[in-house]
């Protein structure tokens, strides 16, 4: 079975400047079989036009919590109650696995130092990584597809991933790569891809809970998505 893996980034990967409101970076990837990647497509479609009479609105964590855009008419608490139940009953009946990565990264300089590599390509290779563990005992393979941002910095990401891809890490040979990766692709969230917009509204909770440590019924819904192994929940890698 084909299956699909879906990043989106919060936050920003820069060491040499770091927003003292905000100084982490988180990656959320999401994991679906190709079978409910059509499913989330019907679904999200079926609810933008019910809401909005078009599948064009790109649903973006910001916009929905702002009521800004084409999400104004959430100003109507009804509209709003009916909006959120919909989605969340789209989420929670999708079947799909996350895998996130929380670098701190006032704390990843103090520890490495001049030796500390860029936050989303150490992101990146623990991804992978987890990414090879939940398909390890099958014979799935997956298409990575990765949220286009600027032509330096994805291209510096391309190489770090091919240097992955083509050597190993720690855990994970490249052999096994190989065996279940079939391709790396970047795309633009303007193209409303429904996955990526998925992906950013999986990765707010997360940095809501992380952050807060308040009453999240968001974060409750995607909760038991977290990648698990032996009955174990891995919901996220803080790092360091």
């Amino acid at each position: 079975m084909k299956y699909y893996f879906y990043i989106d980034e919060t936050g920003d990967h820069s060491l040499s400047s770091i927003n003292e409101d905000f100084p982490y970076f988180l990656l959320c990837w999401i994991l679906l079989s190709e079978d409910e990647n059509k499913k989330l497509n019907e679904q999200i479609n079926a609810l933008k036009y019910d809401f909005f009479w078009t599948t064009e609105v790109i649903l973006h964590s910001r916009d929905i919590r702002k009521c800004d855009k084409a999400f104004k008419i959430l100003f109507d608490l009804d509209i709003k109650e009916k909006f959120y139940i919909r989605l969340n009953k789209v989420i929670e009946v999708i079947n799909f696995t996350i895998i996130s990565i929380w670098i701190k990264k006032e704390d990843y300089i103090k520890k490495y130092w001049k030796v500390a590599e860029n936050p989303y390509q150490i992101s990146l290779s623990y991804m992978l990584e987890r990414l090879i563990f939940c398909l390890w005992n099958n014979w799935h393979t997956v298409d990575i597809i990765v949220e286009k941002r600027w032509k330096k910095e994805d291209n510096a990401l391309l190489e770090y991933y091919n240097k992955i891809y083509n050597i190993w890490t720690y855990y994970v040979k490249s052999s096994d790569f190989k065996r279940k990766i079939t391709s790396f692709d970047f795309r633009e969230k303007r193209k409303n891809d429904i996955w990526i917009q998925i992906a950013d509204l999986c990765a707010y909770p997360i940095v809501w809970h992380i952050r807060s440590k308040e009453l999240n019924p968001a974060f409750d819904i995607i909760k038991p998505k977290f990648y698990q192994k032996n009955w174990k929940i891995y919901w996220f890698k803080v790092h360091p």
